[in-house]
């Protein structure tokens, strides 16, 4: 029941929410006669307020659980998307975006990860895929849906329906469904293993760090890679409707890549399974620098959208192993912190690089360099993170 009630609220929430900006982007910029940058600025804003409020967020859902929590972030998503069809200016849609990085806080992957870690100490794996693998279809449900109530009733009404649906469907499943469940007071008697870490003592651990640095450079080269893609097989003589259907298809192969993650793991470990994740994404990223030899995105489809996949459930899967469940909410919280702060950086962070390296091949050498050295690290931190220290 928990696992379905979240496959449905994160499909919706990430649908409206997430994948809602970019379909009215243009329709905004429009409207409020301001640039392509003013705009998504707002989103930015947005997702660093959400990795901002993330370690609070996840010390919440520690202590008290995720109904109360996740029930008011979905009423303030719900009024905020009614608040965003309503602005007439920069400004405005500053302040809306601000507090909708609390409601994405509070609502998203995070949150949703946190609930399912509480519940499952057998099977988390294959919880947290059907989660993914469901809400990995938000794109694919909603961007059709939103580009049609667009074309018939414009920007703002099209918001205002959606509002009505995220509320409709988010708050009564949490406010009804959600509870704490007690995986993380339970396996240490059920399986004799040694308490969960808190944030402090995890902190107080090489693999913490490491795995929070290796984190945050995945997450920084797949949110650069996937703004200047574009850009980048433009400049190389393809189309924009092919560099766009690139990245579309890249999104696509999450689904795969999930669906082999947990056998994957189970037979490496967490450990491993995140360095491979890691060394895939590199792999994927070194093909755009050999574009010209070999003539095809396949390879780099196939690589990095499958390791784009994995590395969203290798993330929480391995925290919670690593560092047990019952504090599991802060921890991903403080590690989510510095990812997701990556991913607001990465298109800005990515342009910088390429002013200073001079082009995108030697951009795309220094992410896949630095993804490689990022699984490197993984395997060879120091995993003494119980009770033995």
């Amino acid at each position: 029941m928990i696992v379905a009630a979240l496959s449905v609220t994160e499909t919706v929430t990430w649908g409206i929410i997430y994948y809602g900006f970019p379909v009215f982007l243009r329709p905004m910029e429009q409207d409020l006669g301001a640039s392509r940058v003013a705009v998504t600025a707002a989103f930015s804003i947005g997702l660093g307020t959400s990795a901002l409020a993330s370690i609070s967020v996840g010390r919440w859902l520690d202590r008290r659980g995720p109904r109360a929590l996740m029930t008011v972030g979905s009423c303030l998503a719900t009024l905020l998307t009614f608040a965003w069809a309503r602005v007439e200016s920069l400004a405005t849609l500053y302040v809306v975006w601000f507090l909708m990085g609390l409601a994405m806080a509070t609502t998203l992957y995070e949150p949703a990860f946190a609930v399912v870690v509480s519940w499952f100490a057998r099977g988390r794996d294959r919880a947290l895929l059907t989660v993914t693998l469901v809400a990995g279809l938000a794109s694919t449900i909603f961007m059709p849906i939103e580009a049609a109530l667009l074309e018939r009733m414009g920007w703002r009404s099209a918001l205002t329906v959606l509002a009505v649906v995220l509320g409709t469907i988010t708050i009564p499943i949490h406010a009804l469904l959600l509870r704490q469940g007690t995986a993380g007071r339970t396996a240490g008697v059920a399986e004799g293993a040694a308490p969960s870490l808190t944030l402090g003592q995890a902190a107080r651990t090489a693999i913490f760090w490491v795995l929070g640095i290796a984190f945050v450079v995945s997450n920084f080269a797949t949110a650069a890679v996937t703004t200047h893609l574009i850009p980048f097989l433009v400049e190389r003589g393809y189309s924009a409707a092919v560099a766009a259907a690139a990245i579309g298809w890249t999104g696509a192969m999450q689904l795969p890549g999930r669906v082999l993650f947990v056998p994957i793991s189970a037979r490496l470990g967490s450990r491993v399974m995140v360095a491979a994740v890691f060394v895939a994404q590199a792999l994927g990223v070194g093909q755009l620098t050999l574009l010209a030899r070999l003539g095809t995105l396949v390879p780099f489809i196939v690589l990095q959208g499958a390791a784009n996949g994995m590395a969203t459930l290798a993330r929480a899967s391995s925290l919670a192993e690593i560092f047990g469940a019952r504090n599991y909410g802060a921890i991903s919280g403080a590690v989510a912190l510095g990812a997701n702060s990556a991913r607001a950086f990465g298109p800005v962070g990515a342009s910088l690089l390429l002013v200073g390296l001079g082009s995108y091949p030697a951009v795309f050498w220094a992410l896949a360099a630095s993804l490689v050295a990022a699984g490197a690290a993984v395997l060879l931190a120091d995993t003494t993170t119980r009770a033995e220290r």
